[in-house]
């Protein structure tokens, strides 16, 4: 891992981010959809789905800035 280039590591850890908010997606979408569902939902429900906006949006934003493609294959 020492001798590798930035560009393979760069390359990996782009590929890492895109799953991880592809993964965060789903979580927020699931939380998102039982809120919506819910009569009166507790409080840590609410918390958690705010988490997980917040932390999606964020990533985005990260992927915007590095500039981070899903591979098409």
């Amino acid at each position: 891992m020492l001798f590798q280039k930035k560009g393979s590591l760069r390359i990996k850890g782009n590929e890492k981010l895109i799953e991880y908010i592809e993964l965060l997606k789903q979580r927020y979408n699931n939380q998102k959809h039982l809120l919506y569902h819910s009569v009166e939902p507790p409080d840590e429900v609410v918390y958690k789905t705010e988490l997980s906006e917040s932390l999606y949006t964020f990533l985005l934003r990260e992927a915007r800035v590095r500039k981070a493609k899903r591979n098409k294959l």
